[in-house]
């Protein structure tokens, strides 16, 4: 087989199983949770370095929550089963970036990454979403190169894969949408809760101080309680649904 063909063959493969990468993230963490040294930490580095963590979180939901606010029915999905595109989007933050929604999710995944307070972790975690998501993206540019032709060509030959060019916007010819939004991000972001509690409640434990501080518990369950409220609208009524919207 082709080289071309086994990197389509293992794109396809991960990309089936990709909202599955937070696992490696939570079980990569426990050791290095255990081998830093947050004794040495100081409470003001400690403060300043969980601000970091938190932004780059915040900054990677932005990107997404706007990539999937601004896409029209049947692109940017949730689908594991197969690649689908009905129109090739190249306005808004695709005018910028190819892939926004990998970009939004390793800022996501490395700001919880960064609040294990351990370099060579993000480090780690970096190398391996690069190497699980590469073969992803070459895969669906592959899969969008048959189906769009030239069209796809030209624009992906100027546009960045992963590192946007603010230079390049062009306003979304779709209006943003709050509840597509709400309908569709609220799962990602109670994972990321999980894994920010996860992290704390394990250093927690280590460290001898109690697992669940105030500040987490109170982010936990008022996150859950709203993931609870939003899933509950969208199986059962019609208020998040929109016409032409995935």
């Amino acid at each position: 087989m082709a080289l071309v063909q086994t990197f389509e063959k293992q794109g396809n493969f991960l990309f089936k199983y990709r909202g599955q990468f937070p696992v490696i993230l939570f079980l990569l963490a426990i050791p290095f949770i255990s081998i830093t040294d947050y004794i040495s930490i100081s409470a003001s580095n400690e403060k300043y370095y969980m601000i970091i963590s938190v932004v780059l979180s915040f900054l990677g939901f932005l990107i997404r929550f706007y990539t999937i606010g601004t896409t029209p029915k049947g692109t940017s999905g949730r689908n594991t089963k197969q690649q689908v595109a009905e129109v090739l989007n190249s306005t808004g933050i695709y005018a910028t970036v190819r892939h926004p929604l990998y970009l939004g999710n390793y800022l996501i995944w490395i700001g919880i990454a960064s609040y294990v307070f351990n370099l060579l972790f993000i480090v780690i975690i970096s190398l391996i979403f690069w190497l699980y998501y590469e073969r992803i993206m070459f895969a669906e540019e592959r899969f969008l190169e048959k189906k769009f032709g030239d069209e796809y060509l030209d624009w992906s030959n100027k546009i960045p894969a992963f590192i946007p060019n603010f230079t390049l916007y062009e306003t979304s010819l779709i209006p943003f949408s709050i509840k597509t939004v709400l309908r569709r991000e609220y799962s990602g972001v109670l994972a990321c809760v999980i894994g920010f509690c996860f992290v704390d409640m394990f250093r927690n434990y280590l460290i001898g101080e109690e697992l669940f501080s105030d500040t987490m518990i109170y982010v936990f369950t008022t996150t859950l309680m709203i993931s609870i409220v939003l899933r509950t609208l969208k199986r059962n009524t019609q208020v998040l649904s929109e016409k032409d919207r995935s």
